[in-house]
């Protein structure tokens, strides 16, 4: 009788010891979920659209809660959806209101040439004077001549809820580790 109660008592034991585990790894994968789609994410850089600033390969971390108090601003280097399964990294240059053009191979907003010490500074073609709607936003990669963003019909005004986040950090490669601005 002893040895069937001592059964029973590493079995439950065992079964409490399951449960746990359990209990605790659905709680991290909840945890971490939590974070993913509240307040940061990993994100890996695929193209030359960023150039100089981000390149090919760049790990980042890209901050989601600053954008739930505060709108997205002039030089945000963001995150933003493009389609359900493809995001682009751009920088936002203009806002709702702003007007923007592009002559000879500089950026104008609200009819004013904007400084832009992070562009790789190659030859674009002009783009005509147009009016950001209200509640979007203009964005272009730093690599002008070869980036897919708002110039483009398909990319287009991007609306504030296609923003995912706001660069933050590079974390690879390790030599350019750091904030981005």
């Amino acid at each position: 009788m002893c040895m069937s109660s001592e059964s029973t008592l590493r079995t439950k034991k065992r079964k409490s010891d399951l449960r746990e585990w359990i209990e605790s790894a659905l709680a991290a994968i909840a945890i971490a979920l939590l974070l993913k789609f509240f307040v940061f994410e990993f994100v890996l850089v695929e193209g030359s659209s960023m150039n100089p600033t981000l390149n090919d390969g760049d790990r980042l971390i890209v901050t989601k809660p600053q954008y739930y108090f505060n709108d997205p601003t002039y030089k945000d280097v963001i995150i933003m959806h493009y389609s359900d399964d493809v995001e682009y990294v751009k920088r936002i240059v203009a806002v709702g209101g702003d007007t923007v053009e592009i002559k000879d191979s500089v950026l104008y907003v609200n009819k004013i040439a904007v400084e832009e010490n992070y562009i790789d500074g190659s030859i674009v073609p002009d783009y005509p004077e147009t009016t950001v709607p209200d509640g979007t936003y203009f964005v272009l990669g730093d690599n002008r001549d070869n980036s897919r963003d708002s110039r483009y019909a398909d990319v287009g005004f991007v609306k504030a809820d296609d923003i995912v986040g706001k660069v933050y950090f590079r974390i690879y490669p390790f030599e350019e580790i750091g904030r981005i601005e």
